[in-house]
């Protein structure tokens, strides 16, 4: 395969993947300004069906997936807390070969998470 970009989220307070979690795809520009890509759900693995960028569409540049925990969380009815501790986490990588596999994924808990360039 190209390149391509993927991603799954596993939540470390349960154990468990986070079946369910909706996460947005936005391309930046030099402007700052932020275009959105696509809008997906992780499945019961956690992982998105397809890889969120592939082929023509993995191009050099700035990204930023939103992985939006707060309401994964509520729906598992694991925090009280309101507004929740993390609502919305944003992160922001570069594209720098686009030929190359990006993977991005996410550890999460209702108190904090982790991210890295996994394979």
């Amino acid at each position: 395969m190209a390149g391509h970009l993927t991603t799954h989220v596993l939540d470390i307070s349960a154990s468990i993947p986070a079946q369910g979690l909706t996460i947005e795809l936005w391309r930046l520009s030099s402007t700052s300004d932020r275009t959105h890509v696509k809008t997906v759900v992780t499945n019961d693995d956690g992982r998105v069906d397809n890889p969120l960028l592939a082929d023509n569409d993995m191009q050099q540049g700035t990204y930023e997936l939103v992985f939006h925990v707060g309401d994964y969380f509520k729906r598992r009815n694991v925090t009280s807390d309101h507004p929740p501790f993390l609502n919305d986490v944003p992160v922001r990588f570069n594209v720098a070969d686009s030929d190359a596999h990006y993977h991005v994924p996410l550890l999460v808990a209702p108190g904090g998470y982790s991210t890295y360039r996994g394979s």
